[in-house]
């Protein structure tokens, strides 16, 4: 039913699509991981998802239904731990359990191909129904934070004063 591949240059304008689909504007509003309240303008672009998909350490893993792309995430095998990042699901596929397909799909690539010892992401701090969803699935709130990167919009333009990401990690469980 589902499969799971890396994606390629082929798949780029799919990717920015579904990416942005998931985190900005209205048709963000159809799924539950919407920042449209937070962030307008873009989640990411052509030019940035080619330079993932083409430095060396970078994947972006896909779930795809009979060639339909359904889910994407973005790795970084950094040697002993990996992040995780640009996490989407189409928001008309959300709530069906793709996400935590793919996210397992993502932490077994991570955990036993690179053997990684860890695995890190970073969230929006006020997006606590994503951090506990992330919580539900083993990570855990490191009490790191980063700042947002306000005035580089090609994260987006913020609508609050008070971004910053959270950094959770989630230690290697398969053998």
């Amino acid at each position: 039913m589902y499969s799971f591949r890396f994606a390629s240059l082929d798949d780029v304008d799919n990717i920015v699509a579904l990416v942005e689909s998931a985190y900005r504007g209205d048709a963000s509003r159809k799924g539950w991981t919407t920042e449209a309240d937070l962030l307008s303008g873009q989640r990411t672009d052509n030019d940035e998802v080619s330079r993932l998909i083409a430095e060396s350490s970078s994947y972006i893993l896909l779930c795809e239904n009979q060639a339909e792309l359904l889910g994407s995430v973005h790795l970084i095998n950094d040697s002993e731990s990996a992040y995780l990042g640009m996490f989407a699901v189409n928001p008309c596929q959300q709530s069906k359990g793709i996400g935590s397909l793919l996210l397992a799909e993502a932490e077994k690539y991570v955990f036993q191909q690179w053997q990684c010892l860890s695995l890190k992401m970073s969230v929006i701090s006020l997006r606590e129904e994503l951090i506990a969803w992330y919580q539900r699935r083993g990570f855990t709130v490191t009490g790191e934070t980063l700042a947002f990167p306000y005035g580089d919009e090609r994260y987006g333009i913020p609508e609050r004063d008070d971004l910053e990401f959270c950094v959770l990690k989630k230690h290697e469980f398969y053998s």
